[in-house]
């Protein structure tokens, strides 16, 4: 089905089109990006899934929120907003980002430096928005730089952290661990929208039966892609490339298998969240 409107641009993995009615259509593609790079592998079924997926939570959640309705198996309709251009993340979970700036005293915890061990309680832990690279900001520079003010930042931080908890249920229900989740937010009418989507892309989610600190998850998102780059050495050369300025390597093409594996997570993950088969 081809999309209605003007396009307008491509993000890492979802088109944009414009219509006219005050509203865009985002068509969530079988795009996959990893370290905020997009990959030259596609994953099938995976713009399906963020879509459906995003518009089960935004109905569920009990949240205000953007969505108008869907559009076909991988496009939906929303309002309009001013997005604020903070990442809200929340990590249950030393793992990632925050593992790797805790090993090199960044950040500062009440928790053992273990990977995968649980925090006392969910943490907050905000980042730039970036088609690049997510930077990680303080609550206090959110304000000085004027992405939020004090009232906007305080009402997204304790919907993210409600959404978070709220979610975290859902999944403990159903066997999982939410190890963490990304959330973006926008103004509308004077007020103020969850927005983007929520999915895959967007959180962590590991088979609560296999958890056990100390090693690497099995993760039901796209961590497998970013474990398998990795030891590839891909993250490696991104890494010095951003360090010296330099262009940024070619990604490798993912093999088989690892397609093949990361979509049925994707699908898991639907079914096993909205208690629907896709």
């Amino acid at each position: 089905m081809k999309p209605p409107g003007r396009f307008v641009r491509s993000g890492k993995v979802k088109d944009l089109y414009e219509l006219d009615d005050g509203h865009l259509l985002f068509h969530f593609t079988d795009r996959v990006s990893a370290y905020d790079v997009i990959l030259p592998t596609t994953i099938p079924r995976k713009g399906e899934v963020l879509c459906k997926l995003g518009a089960y939570l935004f109905e569920s959640l009990g949240v205000p929120h953007h969505m108008v309705r869907l559009e076909g198996d991988d496009m939906m309709v929303v309002e309009k907003m001013s997005m604020i251009p903070v990442e809200c993340v929340v990590r249950g979970y030393l793992y990632g980002s925050l593992m790797e700036r805790m090993a090199r005293g960044e950040v500062t915890l009440p928790v053992e430096k273990v990977m995968a061990a649980k925090l006392p309680e969910p943490y907050f832990d905000p980042t730039t928005k970036s088609d690049f690279k997510d930077e990680s900001i303080t609550e206090s520079e959110i304000v000085v730089q004027r992405r939020a003010t004090a009232e906007e930042l305080a009402h997204i931080k304790r919907s993210s952290l409600g959404i978070y908890d709220l979610l975290s249920k859902k999944a403990a229900a159903s066997g999982y661990i939410l190890a963490d989740i990304k959330l973006e937010f926008g103004r509308h009418d004077g007020g103020v929208l969850l927005g983007d989507s929520i999915g895959p892309d967007e959180f962590r989610m590991w088979p609560a039966s296999r958890y056990a600190p100390g090693k690497t998850q099995e993760s039901y998102d796209k961590q497998p892609i970013r474990d398998w780059l990795s030891s590839e050495g891909y993250k490696a050369r991104l890494d010095q490339a951003r360090k010296s300025g330099s262009e940024t390597p070619q990604p490798p093409k993912l093999p088989d298998w690892l397609v093949e594996e990361t979509s049925r997570r994707y699908v898991a993950v639907y079914e096993t969240l909205s208690g629907t088969r896709l």
